[in-house]
């Protein structure tokens, strides 16, 4: 169970290289170079890729004959049939790539093959994965230039009616990246056989497994900044393989920054490790982690099981926001004595004195601790539903965070509460949990607040089917809550260019 919103698209078209991007006949090629070459009494090495991968069949023949003195056109075809033997008999696709194309086909991203290779081999390798995935395919045979030159991407960005500077292209070579960026897309690379660097403007991962329609929208928004909200749930430990999974999560989401609760100690830590981010951890509960430096630590280091810290990201270009996570009491749950008990709205505002006074604890703070110049985002399970939420109750944490200044990115995506609820409690408690069969109340009680920044969309998370509670262990869902992730537009930030209660599993 995913559910989204129609946010803003700014991806128009994923362009795939093929030889060792999308299939493994960057080896298939290697081995048919050597081959030739070595017919000719030239045995290749390392040196030799430059001339090598990436190219098409006419540059390594003609490079070929100037090495060895063979006539250059019998060379050219010579490596045209060992390349097509191996094609015919050994295409495999690289690891992650069919799902990849799949999952782009469902978000409705269109896609194009780009390649160097003649369109003999070409069509040989679409039969394989499957001619249907691709709206056009360019060839060694359909530009007067080929890679390194930018007209292969050109011609398919000609061909989709797209704008270069809104597509990714997808290579695993430097002679693909150096065609790509040429013509103006935004590059993923994941080297086949030789490495390469990171630069502005290219991303580079080891596997496609890694890689998600998310992943590839953000890198042609670099003026976005994508923000999650997410309660762990005893840190994940109620789901089996949880760390696993919440990574999963996260980098499919897309997210730059996470504000998390229920880290239960080390979350924080281990889970920006294993992402290559930073993180900053207070206390046993609370933490944020995020892809962008951190450059200050906020609020208290040493917070209890409820409260709030916060950190200062700086964005690309020096650009700061301050990102706060916040998690308050559980007790007592005011859906609960609405629903279970009955109690008017006058009582219901009374009883969240303790979670207000909380608040305007962690708003203080953000206010002696923050600069008005740079933008806020709060994050946080504040176990309360929300004023916007519906006339019945003026519920005080949220009105509080209003009358300070901050604008719930939610709502603001999403102003008909009726139409989209956003309910984050809760995806695997149909039925409350003291087995008497009465339905637990669904709320929205995880929240993205902010101030200065521009909403682009907002939506709440959770993937798969998650089994209802206790049946849990083996979910791909590894919380209680729903995820809240928000896309702000970044261009409006600083030009300056505890003890565990027993209802802790809110």
């Amino acid at each position: 169970m995913t559910h989204r919103t129609a946010g803003r698209r700014s991806l128009q078209a994923v362009l795939f290289d093929m030889d060792g991007t999308l299939v493994d006949t960057e080896r298939l090629w290697w081995e048919a170079v050597e081959e030739v070459a070595g017919g000719l009494g030239h045995v290749l090495t390392g040196a030799d890729q430059p001339h090598v991968l990436g190219r098409p069949v006419e540059h390594t023949a003609a490079w070929l004959a100037g090495v060895t003195g063979a006539p250059g056109e019998e060379t050219a075809g010579e490596l045209h049939r060992q390349f097509a033997d191996r094609v015919r008999t050994g295409i495999v696709p690289r690891p992650g790539a069919r799902e990849l194309l799949d999952a782009l086909a469902r978000e409705g991203v269109p896609t194009a093959l780009v390649t160097a290779s003649p369109r003999a081999v070409a069509d040989t390798v679409l039969e394989a994965l499957g001619a249907g995935r691709f709206a056009v395919s360019v060839t060694a045979d359909d530009t007067g230039r080929t890679k390194p030159a930018p007209d292969p991407y050109l011609a398919a960005c000609r061909a989709l009616g797209v704008d270069p500077a809104a597509c990714v292209a997808v290579e695993d070579t430097q002679t693909g990246v150096t065609s790509a960026e040429s013509a103006g897309c935004a590059v993923l690379a994941v080297p086949s056989l030789a490495p390469i660097a990171p630069a502005a403007g290219r991303t580079v991962l080891g596997s496609l497994e890694e890689v998600t329609p998310a992943r590839l929208r953000a890198m042609v928004a670099p003026g976005e900044l994508r923000v999650m909200s997410w309660n762990l749930w005893f840190g994940g430990t109620k789901v089996d393989g949880h760390r696993e999974k919440q990574l999963k999560v996260i980098t499919e989401s897309g997210a730059d920054v996470v504000g998390l609760q229920e880290t239960y100690g080390d979350a924080a830590r281990e889970l920006a490790d294993a992402l290559g981010w930073y993180h900053h951890r207070a206390g046993d509960n609370l933490g944020v982690i995020s892809r962008h430096p951190i450059t200050a630590v906020l609020g208290d280091p040493d917070v209890g099981f409820y409260g709030g810290a916060g950190v200062r990201i700086e964005l690309d270009g020096g650009r700061r926001v301050d990102v706060w996570s916040v998690h308050l009491d559980c007790a007592p749950y005011g859906p609960y004595e609405a629903s279970f008990d009955g109690l008017a709205a006058a009582e219901l505002i009374a009883h969240e004195s303790g979670r207000l006074a909380r608040m305007r604890e962690i708003l203080r703070r953000i206010a002696d601790t923050g600069d008005a110049s740079v933008p806020l985002v709060l994050t946080g399970d504040f176990n309360a539903p929300s004023h916007l939420d519906g006339p019945e109750v003026a519920w005080p944490v949220t009105r509080a965070a209003e009358e300070a200044g901050l604008r719930d990115s939610y709502r603001e995506a999403h102003p008909d509460p009726v139409r989209d609820p956003g309910h984050t409690w809760s995806p695997v408690h149909a039925e409350h949990e003291d087995g008497s069969g009465r339905p637990e109340p669904q709320d929205r009680i995880d929240f993205v607040l902010h101030r200065g920044l521009t909403v682009l969309d907002s939506r709440t998370l959770v993937t798969g089917t998650p089994r209802a509670w206790p049946d849990v262990a083996g979910n791909d869902w590894p919380s209680d809550h729903a995820a809240v992730v928000t896309v702000f537009a970044a261009a409006g930030a600083d030009g300056r260019d505890g003890a565990v209660t027993a209802c802790g599993a809110h």
